[in-house]
Parts: structure tokens; sequence; C-alpha cells
């Protein structure tokens, strides 16, 4: 960039620094929402909760496909991404 386009653009300058730390912060987000771990950890409560009989089969069986199905979601989302 030459001296001359950056005069004309340093009015832009703040848009730039919004959209930088906008985009920052959707990083992080899909960060915290495409990370296995704590679907991890949910699926070895819910078994626990099994073991100990808080919960039935039924219950056991229908929170566990919804869990594996998001496991199945962040795994496609982060073979999506570059």
């Amino acid at each position: 960039m030459g001296l001359l386009t950056q005069l004309l653009t340093l009015p832009l300058a703040p848009v730039r620094g919004v959209v930088w730390v906008a985009q920052r912060v959707v990083d992080q987000a899909e960060e915290e929402y495409y990370d296995p771990a704590p679907v991890w950890r949910e699926l070895a409560e819910l078994e626990q909760r099994l073991v100990t009989g808080e919960i039935d089969e039924e219950t056991f069986d229908q929170r566990e496909d919804e869990l594996l199905d998001r496991l199945r979601q962040i795994e496609e989302f982060r073979q999506q991404k570059p």
C-alpha cells in the first residue's frame, strides 16, 4: 500500500478494526460451540446417571442419540473448516 492509498483509506480504519474484532469474536464463539470435550463429558455423566439409576434406559437412549448427533455435527464442521 502506498502512502496515498493509506491516506485515502484512513477514514475506513475504524471500520476495518471493528470487522477484525467481530471476526475474532465469531472465531472464538465457533471454537467453543464446536468443542467436542463438553459433549464427551456430558456423555460420561449421562452414563453415570444411568448406572446410578437416576435416569431410565429410554431417557438415556434419547439423550445419547442427541449427543452423538451433536458430535457428528462437530466432526463435519471441523472437516469443512480450512
